[in-house]
């Protein structure tokens, strides 16, 4: 069982018997507030150190590799590499659509 969850998911969630966070970002879309992902990846990134941390979307491809590439730059790699980083080393289709890339091409570590 995870200390915290975020779940990136277009409807809030069923409720969990841990903590969560819900990024409310809709499949093959972005993120309704990128702020609000950036606050939770930082969490995610801060409390993966020494806790259990869950990142989910409902497929795991899209939207978790998108999340995952953004927490690849948070810890240091280019962001013009962070896709294929995931993609090697997560699944090889992660990140899925061309806005997604997009966005991960953007996203800054501060």
């Amino acid at each position: 069982m995870p200390d915290l969850g975020v779940y990136l998911l277009g409807r809030r969630p069923e409720p969990v018997p841990w903590e969560e966070r819900w990024v409310r970002w809709p499949d093959f879309r972005l993120p309704a507030d990128p702020a609000q992902l950036r606050a939770a990846l930082l969490e995610v990134w801060g409390r993966s150190a020494v806790e259990r941390v869950e990142l989910a979307c409902h497929g795991g491809t899209g939207r978790t590799g998108t999340a995952l590439a953004c927490l690849a730059v948070l810890d240091g790699v280019p962001p013009a590499e962070a896709v294929g980083f995931v993609r090697a080393h997560y699944r090889p289709r992660a990140v899925e659509t061309p806005g997604q890339r997009r966005f991960v091409a953007r996203f800054t570590p501060r």
